[in-house]
């Protein structure tokens, strides 16, 4: 039997295996969008017209704006739009109190952007008699027409553009040829794009005469030159487009190249339709 020496620690000698200390687990914190009077800085952003939430983002991460002085870098930022002083570019930023809505009916030949060195006539040239500034709700491309919808009210534009909402827009598609009725269907199910399938779409043939169509194409996707890609991809390329219908509006009422003011019920549809609610903003 082998002798226990000094240097061996008996049994109960021997170190214990450390107990499990519990560990009491902090209570789950309200989000910081929860926070009361605070809101996303992007979006307060959007709300006072400077940019898109995306485009905001980019300003933020850019150091471009301050907040009370300082500058912030992070878009997950919160700001208390009644206490904080938000400045952008030198200027102090505030949402409207109340908010401008209004269609124009788009010639083509008009760039949707506020400059461009390489285009001198933008959609700005015809809003020059409204007094506020506007931003487009989407784009329209330099050659097509029709209707455009423009505001401040930075909320309501981010939701009529997300896809979420899935916000229909109709467009009257002149086309080479005279697509076949499998063609029209291939359209209403999706057809391939480089960038993916595009969604089921309401497709119906307006007119036809030798050589030319015209197609009228409902779709809620915003992809870039969406429908003249479609139909490229079915082999009756687009010579001419014009947007007719936005959200349920048309500019029917509106020579091209005027525009007017939204009506109140206009804006209250709108809000609706995308899940805002209407009591909380002005509308002009």
């Amino acid at each position: 039997m082998r002798r226990m020496t000094n240097a061996e620690p008996t049994t109960s000698q021997r170190r214990k295996p450390p107990q499990k200390v519990p560990v009491q687990r902090e209570c789950k914190q309200s989000r910081p969008e929860e926070k009361a009077g605070k809101e996303r800085l992007n979006r307060f952003l959007a709300r006072a017209g400077i940019a898109s939430r995306r485009a905001s983002d980019r300003l933020i991460l850019a150091g471009e704006i301050r907040v009370n002085g300082l500058q912030v870098s992070q878009p997950g930022s919160l700001v208390d739009a009644r206490a904080d002083r938000v400045v952008y570019r030198g200027r102090r930023v505030r949402p409207p109190t109340v908010s401008t809505y209004v269609i124009l009916n788009k010639p083509s030949g008009y760039l949707v952007s506020a400059g461009d060195p390489h285009h001198s006539r933008t959609v700005y040239d015809l809003l020059t008699a409204l007094p506020k500034r506007v931003f487009p709700v989407g784009r329209l491309d330099l050659d097509t027409r029709g209707i455009l919808m423009l505001t401040d009210d930075g909320d309501l534009a981010y939701r009529l553009m997300h896809p979420r909402y899935e916000v229909e827009k109709t467009y009257r598609a002149f086309v080479l040829g005279k697509p076949a009725a499998h063609r029209i269907r291939q359209l209403c199910r999706g057809v391939s794009l480089e960038d993916g399938m595009t969604a089921p779409a309401r497709v119906r043939l307006v007119s036809a005469t030798e050589g030319n169509s015209a197609l009228e194409i409902t779709l809620h996707e915003g992809r870039k030159r969406q429908v003249k890609r479609m139909c490229e991809a079915i082999g009756h390329p687009v010579r001419g487009l014009e947007r007719v219908a936005f959200a349920g509006m048309t500019a029917r009422d509106v020579a091209s190249g005027q525009w007017r003011h939204l009506t109140p019920a206009e804006v209250r549809r709108l809000q609706a339709l995308v899940g805002l609610d209407p009591d909380a903003a002005g509308e002009t």
